[in-house]
């Protein structure tokens, strides 16, 4: 896979593999070993949960950096040496017998997927691809979408099997055995640059400023807020709409067929469009979805493949919106510096939804949802100035090359904006 050849799906699929796997051995493990380590150690439920909070936080403050590493390096080096850290994590987690070295294991973790997850792995293809990098993304996260339906009930069983700390380990010698080869084969050891004045048409002024980056960052930190908290309290959403929790369980199964789905249909009909208009459907899907739940608890099925779609579509969204945008040789750098403030969001958001049910009470979550969501879809507009009208970035011609990013915007280690937050 050099950027002189054109992606292949054997190797996009097995990129789509790494993540499979790795997400199953970080950010969906906590889910099913959470009951078995707190009974077991007889730590506190909270702080064991919580570790997963640290393991976000972790992987989004070093983001910016390892988006330069890449750029500098490749991402061949990053990807492997990420993979190795979450595996080394995971063995720390698998030999905790306190909770201070557990949570420590857990912050090692989340160095390891700031490395190895997707917006490092967006970042590498980017750069490899070029213009021919939204084909292989989509590929990628259709592949890596089945990673909840896989994981979850492996990692049930091997929990059943071999303990909690068994599973641990076992997650980290297929990040060394299967994801690590993986990486060796299927990213370039050198990529040279694509990108030519054919590639990208001249990039609109705001699009290069630290005002456009901030409104793109603002704009996928939201919608990262809304899709974390639908996670942790899809079932509590539900049950409060008078659903039962076997129904409710049913329901959230068609999360990750929805998304797989979409992301299909993006593939096949979204080639030859803007990706912002994906970015833009994607925040409509999630509004319509909350309000089809607030207004027509019946019709909750049709709630969750929306929300389900909005999600596959944002997935794919975070890497192939700021590639048209600013081009194959900022991205890496682009994309770090992107990752962070969802990131950061992403660990703050369970810990707010908390609170909004502690002060507020259940009732209050789903209003507060739809509110967010309706912001969402204001920033989705926001974003609408940063592109050329009508033309598509991956397939127009020009006789410019992309606008640099300015050196005082790459600099800006405070991208994070403190209002906003992302998963």
């Amino acid at each position: 896979m050099t950027s002189a050849h054109k992606p292949t799906f054997v190797h996009n699929a097995a990129l789509g593999v790494t993540q499979i796997l790795l997400w199953g051995g970080s950010y969906f493990l906590m889910a099913v070993i959470a009951n078995p380590v707190a009974t077991s150690t007889h730590w506190s439920n909270a702080w064991v949960v919580g570790a997963l909070s640290i393991a976000i936080l972790f992987s989004g403050l070093p983001a910016p950096f390892v988006g330069r590493l890449i750029r500098r390096d490749g991402g061949k080096p990053v990807l492997i040496a990420g993979s190795i850290i979450l595996a080394i994590g995971l063995v720390i987690v698998a030999g905790a017998y306190s909770l201070p070295i557990f949570l420590l294991g857990w912050a090692v973790i989340g160095a390891g997927m700031a490395a190895s997850l997707y917006d490092p792995l967006f970042s590498t293809v980017g750069q490899a691809y070029g213009k021919d990098a939204r084909g292989a993304l989509t590929h990628i996260t259709l592949i890596a979408g089945f990673a909840i339906t896989l994981c979850w009930p492996a990692s049930n069983a091997l929990v059943q099997a071999i303990g909690w700390r068994g599973t641990c380990l076992a997650y980290a010698a297929v990040a060394i055995l299967v994801v690590v080869p993986i990486f060796a084969w299927a990213i370039p050891s050198h990529v040279e640059t694509t990108e030519t004045a054919d590639s990208f048409p001249e990039k609109p002024a705001t699009a290069t400023t630290p005002k456009g980056l901030y409104r793109l960052a603002a704009s996928f930190t939201v919608a990262s807020m809304i899709m974390t908290a639908v996670s942790v309290e899809l079932l509590m959403l539900l049950e409060q709409r008078g659903i039962s929790t076997e129904h409710a369980v049913a329901l959230g199964a068609l999360i990750g067929p929805a998304q797989v789905i979409a992301r299909g249909l993006e593939g096949v009909f979204g080639k030859r469009a803007h990706p912002y208009w994906s970015h833009l459907a994607s925040a409509v899907c999630a509004l319509v979805g909350l309000l089809v739940l607030a207004l027509a608890p019946s019709f909750a099925w049709l709630a969750i493949i929306l929300y389900g779609a909005g999600n596959g579509m944002r997935t794919i969204v975070r890497g192939t919106l700021p590639l048209a945008l600013y081009g194959q040789n900022e991205y890496a750098t682009v994309m770090g510096r992107l990752a962070r403030p969802p990131l950061i969001g992403q660990a703050a958001t369970p810990l707010a939804a908390g609170l909004v049910i502690e002060h507020l009470g259940s009732a209050a979550l789903l209003p507060g949802l739809l509110a967010v969501a309706a912001v969402n879809l204001l920033l989705s507009f926001a974003v609408s100035p940063l592109i050329s009208a009508g033309k598509n970035p991956v397939e127009a011609k020009s006789e410019t090359a992309p606008l640099p990013i300015p050196a005082d915007t790459l600099a800006d280690e405070e991208l994070a904006l403190s209002e906003a937050a992302r998963v």
